[in-house]
């Protein structure tokens, strides 16, 4: 993940009035191991006011101008050390505002290298260079430049953004463990933090599994953006992981509630959390509802789940519809058959053997399978008085192993009962 900021803008009318006009004499070596002697002259009136001019130009936005005077300034500069850096500086400005950051990139390499401007301006420079070695994948050297300006600069000039760029060029380098105090640096610094800092900072807790830490990151990204999907699956996900299934269910729930479910993993995911938690009816009704609303596959697999959830929850004309829906979507008849099975535990005759027979003659199950799909079409046609029918089905049952020595002994049942029956 990367969060670049591509442009850091001019500096300040104040910093280059100080650049052309100071005299200062900086003479140091600090904390920073930097030690600079710079003596600045200052510029006679003739150059000052074509620098001015220049200005100017740079302020209306007239570039191009801009470019024209400076590259002929740099061909014709006398002032020394000073004032070529001025100009270079200046060169790089213009080069970046015109999108040229090759170009701009050597302007402020050569202002730096001249090393003849003031502290403001020559570590400015720094920053700016850092941002454009970011942009060029340069990111060992941006790193150096950034940390050459942060021990410059002073705190007060220090933003938020530039804790941002460091923690964005550390996640270049995958670095995630020096992505994460820079960044929350640049949280701890606002009222209301950026959305992509959360995300960057979530990203590398992440790619570290430091899991509770994602999980609390994904709280703060729901509190502020609660209507973004994204982090009540992340968020549930992390719970999941964390073997924590009644909050990742929770979580999963709540965004069902909130309807921003859209996708059939979504509800394949809470369903399945429902039937984990041992909640079928809700497991089921969930299932259903995405198929209802288009968003889930009405395939065999997905109404053979929510007909077991259904089941399981006890709802056996909700089951069997949806085993109906399942037996539709089949090539086989497996789901049929075991709706046949439920409708004979029931028994309700007339549909166990319709759907028995559907089963039969969609084929595609074992043997023994089917064996005892002609014996229960036989109890059904038995059960409702339709003896001939029963014993056909019987007749058809003991041409199978299995299911032989049943069928004779119903037959047997079927014998006597007649029997009785006689007049």
């Amino acid at each position: 993940m990367r969060t670049r900021n591509s442009g850091a803008g001019f500096l300040p009318a104040a910093i280059l009035a100080s650049t052309l006009l100071s005299g200062q004499a900086f003479a140091q070596a600090d904390g920073c191991g930097i030690e600079r002697n710079v003596t600045p002259k200052p510029l006679d009136e003739q150059t000052w006011k074509r620098m001015n001019d220049v200005y100017e130009d740079i302020g209306d936005e007239n570039y191009d101008i801009a470019y024209e005077k400076l590259t002929s300034m740099a061909e014709r500069a006398r002032g020394g050390d000073y004032l070529k850096a001025i100009i270079q500086q200046l060169i790089g400005q213009v080069q970046w505002a015109r999108e040229n950051y090759d170009a701009a990139l050597k302007g402020f390499e050569d202002a730096v290298r001249l090393n003849a401007l003031p502290d403001n301006t020559h570590y400015s420079l720094m920053y700016q260079i850092a941002q454009l070695y970011y942009m060029k994948e340069r990111y060992n050297d941006a790193l150096k430049s950034l940390d050459v300006w942060f021990c410059k600069a002073p705190a007060e000039k220090i933003k938020s953004s530039a804790y941002v760029l460091k923690a964005s060029i550390f996640a270049a380098k995958e670095d995630w463990r020096n992505v994460i105090p820079s960044i929350e640096q640049a949280i701890g610094m606002e009222d209301e933090p950026k959305e992509a800092w959360y995300n960057l900072k979530l990203a590398s807790h992440l790619e570290l599994d430091q899991k509770p830490q994602a999980r609390d990151t994904l709280k703060i990204l729901i509190k502020h953006w609660p209507n973004k999907k994204i982090y009540w699956i992340q968020l549930s996900n992390i719970y999941f992981q964390l073997e924590n299934d009644p909050e990742a269910l929770a979580v999963s729930a709540l965004a069902y509630k909130k309807n921003l479910l859209d996708k059939q993993a979504d509800f394949l995911y809470l369903s399945n959390l429902y039937s984990v938690r041992e909640v079928p009816y809700k497991a089921a009704a969930v299932l259903q509802d995405g198929i209802e609303r288009g968003i889930v596959e009405a395939t065999e697999k997905h109404w053979t789940m929510i007909a077991d959830a259904w089941y399981s929850a006890e709802e056996m004309e909700n089951a069997l519809a949806a085993y109906v829906e399942a037996g539709a979507a089949a090539d086989d008849g497996d789901i049929d058959l075991r709706r046949g099975y439920i409708l004979i535990d029931m028994e309700r005759w007339e549909d166990a053997r319709d759907a028995l027979k559907m089963a039969i003659e969609k084929g595609g199950i074992n043997e023994r399978q089917e064996g005892e799909a002609h014996l229960m079409v036989g109890m059904a046609e038995f059960s409702l008085g339709n003896y001939d029918d029963a014993s056909a089905a019987w007749g058809r049952a003991m041409r199978f192993d299995r299911s032989k020595k049943a069928a004779e002994q119903w037959m047997a049942h079927l014998r006597e009962e007649r029997a009785r029956n006689a007049p």
